[in-house]
């Protein structure tokens, strides 16, 4: 009895031995591995950009009149239609974009007049200036959400005009030729990259303007009198698209 409990014991501790070098042998399972997913790289809007705008314009100053100590605040001109385009370049640091841009506008409307100013010797007398373009030079500096943009601009801006005209009582005077009004640039906007290459934005931009002072000259039916605009400003609503050189490549 004594010698079939060895052999037994024996012959499970052989078997046992067995059993655990042929466990070493055999490799770990292995779980299938499926497809790799892919994450596009995330939108950026750093790089050149060119595009075209339309708007509208409109303009806004005080007029006083020396000669008779007359004044008018607040004098609106008309709204104009403005088109034309865009050029610039963003970096973008995170969240945050950073960029420099400039633009030039054609002035449909050819007419700007301000209201009279009343004397008592000429009746109502009207300034009315000529806006010819618009073009402003601007850093810009927003915050993105992936492909949508939120920005500020800050820069300046000048106004070409043909001339500015006085008239009164049927006579009219001419000055001012072929001027240029500058000032400084403040504006906002939002910009959505709705496609590879390309984005679209709305902006408001604001140009507040030197003074200028126009004196009649001597011969003139107002001879001696200065005229002066003062706060001066321009203000554009603008829609716009750009093509953007290299952004987003992979996001669509």
């Amino acid at each position: 009895m004594g010698k079939l409990f060895h052999a037994t014991a024996a012959l499970s501790v052989l078997l046992a031995t067995s059993m655990a070098a042929n466990a070493a042998d055999v490799p770990p399972y292995a779980r299938p591995v499926g497809p790799a997913v892919y994450l596009p790289p995330p939108f950026s809007w750093t790089g050149f950009y060119v595009g075209a705008n339309i708007g509208g314009a409109w303009g806004h100053r005080n007029l006083t009149d020396s000669l008779f100590g007359l004044s008018l605040t607040n004098v609106n001109d008309k709204g104009a239609f403005i088109g034309g385009g865009q050029l610039g370049f963003n970096y973008q640091l995170g969240n945050f974009v950073v960029g420099v841009e400039g633009d030039v506008d054609g002035v449909a409307n050819t007419n700007s007049p301000g209201n009279g100013v009343i004397s008592p010797a000429f009746g109502t007398i009207l300034v009315t200036s000529n806006a010819r373009w618009i073009t402003t030079l601007a850093a810009r500096f927003g915050v993105t959400n992936d492909t949508w943009l939120f920005y500020g601009k800050a820069g300046g801006g000048w106004v070409g005009y043909d001339n500015l005209t006085i008239t009164a009582t049927g006579v009219s005077i001419t000055g001012f030729n072929n001027r240029t009004s500058s000032g400084w640039l403040a504006g906002a906007g939002i910009e959505w990259a709705l496609a590879p290459n390309w984005s679209v934005k709305i902006e408001y931009d604001y140009i507040g303007l030197n003074s200028q002072t126009f004196t009649a000259p001597a011969g003139t039916f107002l001879a001696g009198d200065t005229f002066t605009t003062s706060n001066p400003n321009v203000q554009m609503v603008k829609v716009g698209a750009n093509y953007l050189f290299n952004y987003g490549v992979g996001r669509y």
